[in-house]
């Protein structure tokens, strides 16, 4: 019954965000791993370490420096080295790139919205308080498994 719950998330999960990364394409001709990078740096005024970029979104240190020279080049992001480790860097919106992620994201929240119109708000908050409970599992298991 797990592998079939699992699966049913995973399909779910893949769905969206195949409709996600399509209408990304589309209308703004942006992939979603270079929004991701852009929804980090739009939360992190000062910038970020091209590490916890990686970090953050799960990703190798490989994955994310091709996507940020893109936005370099792009004029999305600026990329510094690190004033207190001359081997870090550190990458920043720009205005533009603040600019046009934020148009992307207030589009990006109403394809979210789509998605779950058919529930009704009971369903909507049953549907958060299973996946809180499932978080908080998940992570036990995890810390479980860690111990010694």
């Amino acid at each position: 019954m797990e592998l079939r719950l699992w699966l049913r998330l995973l399909s779910c999960s893949r769905l969206i965000e195949n409709d996600i990364r399509r209408h990304l394409n589309a209308e703004f001709d942006f992939s979603l791993p270079r929004f991701d990078i852009l929804a980090q740096l739009d939360r992190a005024d000062a910038g970020l370490v091209l590490g916890e970029v990686s970090k953050r979104l799960m990703v190798s240190a490989g994955n994310i420096t091709s996507l940020v020279e893109g936005l370099v080049k792009s004029g999305h992001i600026t990329r510094t080295t690190s004033s207190g480790d001359r081997r870090a860097q550190v990458i920043r919106l720009t205005d533009k790139g603040r600019r046009e992620f934020r148009r992307m994201a207030k589009v990006h929240g109403d394809w979210i919205a789509r998605y779950f119109e058919h529930l009704s708000q009971k369903d909507i908050d049953k549907l958060m308080d299973l996946l809180a409970s499932l978080k908080d599992s998940t992570r036990e298991t995890i810390l479980a498994r860690q111990q010694p």
